[in-house]
């Protein structure tokens, strides 16, 4: 199955570990959203969308991206790293799904290292994470997709 997981990820690079541990896994074209590149996301046979939480939610720009780009019908799944707390993970992609009548095949979620705001100062939460056990999880969550 033709793969995309569109995705932004900033400060220390969490979410890309976790999308490239999905891609090599399973195979599948990494996107990401910042690129200005032509998007042609209906040669895709399932599609998803990941992104740190920043602020309590996945990254806005992702939320755009899916807005724009994101073509009805197609099956998604969404993945996100957080430092402290999850806030509302896929809400805002989610309710972009269904109003674009797009099925949700699941969400992937795991700790990633985060210095923002005053974390800084304490030296950060969820040190050395993704590791290698988020991975792991990260890629069996991949190859289930396969059976959906």
């Amino acid at each position: 199955m033709k793969t995309a997981i569109c995705y932004l990820s900033c400060h220390h690079g969490n979410t890309r570990k976790v999308v490239e541990a999905m891609a090599r896994a399973g195979g599948a074209d990494l996107i990401d959203v910042r690129t200005r590149q032509a998007v042609r996301l209906e040669e895709y046979d399932r599609i998803g969308f990941a992104s740190g939480i920043y602020g309590f939610e996945m990254h806005k720009a992702v939320a755009s991206f899916a807005r724009q780009y994101l073509p009805a019908g197609k099956p998604v799944f969404f993945v996100y790293t957080y430092g402290g707390a999850k806030g509302t993970g896929a809400k805002a992609l989610a309710q972009i799904a269904a109003e674009k009548g797009c099925p949700v095949l699941g969400e992937f979620s795991c700790k990633g290292y985060d210095t923002f705001g005053p974390f800084k100062l304490v030296g950060g939460l969820a040190k050395g994470r993704p590791n290698e056990k988020d991975l792991e999880k990260a890629r069996a969550f991949y190859r289930g997709l396969e059976a959906t």
